[in-house]
């Protein structure tokens, strides 16, 4: 949709883009201000959940006809409040970072690895791991077919507008985490790419990269 921007507040209504074969619904729910983004196939109908973070009522709502599956970015408790209550209402399949799987309460029926390529009917959604702000968030890769396989990249905690998630003043981590991002996203991605945060506003690949350098160098 031309006047899609992502901008969306808690509380408020949620933000639809149309892209050719899917539709998808971004809400901000709770009180860290989380996005969740439901994600639906125009030709199936397959219903896909991205971080059922808080609210579950809200989340529901964006899709009455049920779930099929729900993915959690990472461990952290924000991005799951209402996984369970999702989870017992609709029967959707869970799946998380192997690595941040057992910190998470609801048990996640598929663990993921990088480069694994979660497959939902016609939604294809390329994992990529990055270890940092926690030890297995991962990012969800869309490559549109109907547009030449522009990239949509789903980045829970791990990249916001203006840096890389936080990482609590551990230097190890954080270089790690950049190191993550640059290669396994700036320097396979186009800037094009559109940038689908856990947290306040979209942004794109290409808003983002001047900025590189300065993030190296701040340390955070």
């Amino acid at each position: 949709m031309p006047d899609y921007t992502g901008d969306v507040t808690q509380g408020g209504p949620p933000a639809v883009r149309d892209l050719p074969e899917l539709t998808i619904t971004k809400v901000s729910v709770g009180p860290m201000d989380n996005n969740a983004y439901l994600l639906r196939s125009k030709a199936t109908g397959t219903r896909v959940l991205i971080d059922a973070a808080n609210e579950a009522p809200t989340l529901l709502a964006l899709a009455p006809d049920g779930l099929n599956a729900v993915i959690t970015t990472h461990r952290h408790g924000d991005h799951w409040q209402a996984l369970a209550d999702v989870v017992a209402a609709t029967g959707a399949t869970t799946h998380a970072g192997r690595a941040d799987a057992e910190g998470i309460p609801v048990p996640t029926a598929v663990p993921v690895d990088d480069g694994d390529v979660l497959r939902f009917d016609d939604i294809e959604l390329t994992a990529i791991h990055l270890v940092g702000h926690t030890p297995g968030s991962i990012a969800l890769l869309y490559r549109d077919p109907a547009e030449g396989g522009t990239p949509h990249l789903f980045t829970g905690d791990c990249l916001f507008p203006g840096g890389v998630g936080g990482t609590f003043g551990d230097a190890e981590a954080f270089t790690s985490l950049y190191e993550g991002v640059v290669t396994k996203i700036f320097d396979r991605l186009p800037d094009e790419t559109w940038v689908y945060p856990g947290h306040g506003k979209d942004t794109t690949l290409g808003a983002q990269r001047p900025q590189l350098a300065e993030w190296r160098a701040r340390g955070w």
